[in-house]
């Protein structure tokens, strides 16, 4: 089974030709070419290349170009906003995107959006028409969030970064898994997996991270490890750890049999998404 990074970014340095909207604490470029390097270095097959919002806000242009360049190592997922009168139409164009996998609504408190918001609503039940998977950032804001996918049972949901608060800079919060029992009980959504991506930042112990699989066992055995998808959020984790610090406690460890890191690492990922390294 392929290994499939279930969230990366990558993008190019900040210039007039394409501004960045903000500026995280990110590296000042991780250009698809260096994302595909250091994936190449620790055997991830593919990647699902999430456009940086951070930077790109709504626009997907490079990680569409990224994609042109590695046929193959690339699926594809653009945000969508939700405020766009044109919503539907940019779905249904990005659906005949080469790569596309999925969309994304930010859906954290500062964004403020609710569940019941027309544009919302419009988001979800498109993507259901089109057979897309929302990828839905809602840290912070898990309540709206389970409305949002019970309200939609036709439509696919993937739930990012395990729903939970992440750093960008260590140390990790006193109490990183404190909304765990909310996302436990989220599992009984059957329309929606989850991400166990940027897990490593939530540590408090360091690399190779021990403490964080107590809690990730109970996410496993709530929602089943064939419903969750392991990522690392490179390059959103970069102040917290390497790529490699990401990959390596999954890929080397005796916590879980071959066949559930086969699912963990790749088969759940390809299973949601449709897409499997080596496809266009």
């Amino acid at each position: 089974m392929p290994i499939i990074d279930s969230q990366v970014h990558a993008y190019e340095a900040d210039t007039p030709k394409r501004p960045w909207h903000s500026a995280p604490n990110w590296p000042a470029h991780v250009t698809g070419d260096e994302m595909v390097a250091a994936m190449d270095a620790v055997g991830v097959d593919g990647a699902i290349l999430v456009s940086a919002f951070s930077l790109y806000q709504y626009d997907a242009s490079y990680a569409v170009q990224v994609q042109a360049a590695h046929p193959g190592r690339f699926g594809l997922i653009k945000p969508i906003d939700p405020s766009d009168p044109a919503a539907a139409e940019v779905i249904a164009d990005w659906n005949d995107t080469p790569g596309t996998v999925g969309i994304r609504i930010m859906m954290i408190q500062e964004a403020g959006h609710e569940p019941g918001d027309t544009g919302i609503q419009l988001i979800a039940r498109e993507a259901a028409r089109h057979d897309l998977p929302v990828n839905l950032l809602c840290w912070g804001n898990l309540d709206a969030c389970a409305t949002l996918v019970e309200g939609h049972p036709d439509t696919r949901f993937v739930i990012d970064h395990l729903g939970l608060m992440q750093p960008r800079t260590p140390p990790a919060p006193p109490d990183p898994f404190a909304e765990l029992p909310k996302i436990l009980d989220l599992a009984r959504c059957q329309n929606a997996v989850i991400k166990v991506s940027g897990a490593c930042t939530l540590s408090q112990a360091g690399y190779p991270y021990p403490d964080i699989w107590e809690p990730l066992t109970r996410v496993f055995n709530a929602w089943g490890i064939e419903r969750c998808l392991w990522g690392t959020d490179w390059t959103r984790a970069f102040a917290v750890l390497s790529y490699e610090q990401g990959v390596e406690p999954f890929r080397l460890n005796d916590r879980l049999s071959e066949s559930e890191r086969a699912t963990l690492m790749g088969g759940a990922c390809a299973s949601v998404y449709g897409w499997a390294p080596g496809t266009s």
